[in-house]
């Protein structure tokens, strides 16, 4: 992993706390404003350091690889569907220009963005857990929607990838993943 580019911002209000997150391409560092620089290097490399550990932390280990992605469906299946909603194939691909994911029932393969690699793990759970229920009902009708609510997270990764889409300018047709 490349090193981030850094902002460090002080705060004369700002007395005891330490935070960082990201914005953008870069990693912002909130310190009070009475640190010196030995202090300032110690907490910038130390929240740098926890920014990445709990954004690997929250990395589903599906994004590794196509085998991975195949083993997460099945527990999925298994958990939330039908355990025989298992694909012949699944793959990350390059980024689709309007989709996260798309389907095809009648070979039963699903492709899956690479955007959805650094997601959440709950958010790509979703978005599997709605591919794998196109292998069973093609359509976006009601019972459709009944069995992917069966995923307890459905409609707050339906709003964390609609804010993903909406904050990077991407044309996501959620009701276009089937072919």
């Amino acid at each position: 992993m490349s090193e981030p580019r850094i902002e460090v911002r002080r705060s004369k209000r700002r007395v005891r706390t330490v935070s960082a997150y990201r914005e953008g391409d870069k990693v912002v560092v909130l310190l009070p404003a009475r640190m010196n620089k030995r202090e300032e290097l110690h907490w910038v490399n130390e929240m740098v350091s926890r920014l990445q550990r709990s954004e690997q932390r929250r990395r589903s280990p599906a994004g590794e690889s196509d085998a991975a992605l195949l083993a997460r469906c099945q527990h999925l299946a298994k958990t939330y569907l039908d355990p025989a909603l298992v694909p012949e194939a699944i793959r990350w691909v390059p980024p689709m220009r309007t989709r996260w994911a798309s389907c095809t029932p009648s070979r039963r393969t699903i492709r899956v963005s690479n955007r959805l690699r650094e997601a959440p793990g709950w958010v790509l759970d979703y978005v599997l857990v709605h591919e794998l229920t196109h292998l069973k009902i093609a359509a976006h009708d009601d019972s459709f929607w009944e069995m992917v609510n069966r995923y307890p997270r459905a409609e707050r990764a339906i709003g964390y990838l609609e804010g993903l889409a909406a904050a990077a300018g991407w044309p996501i047709d959620e009701e276009a993943d089937t072919e």
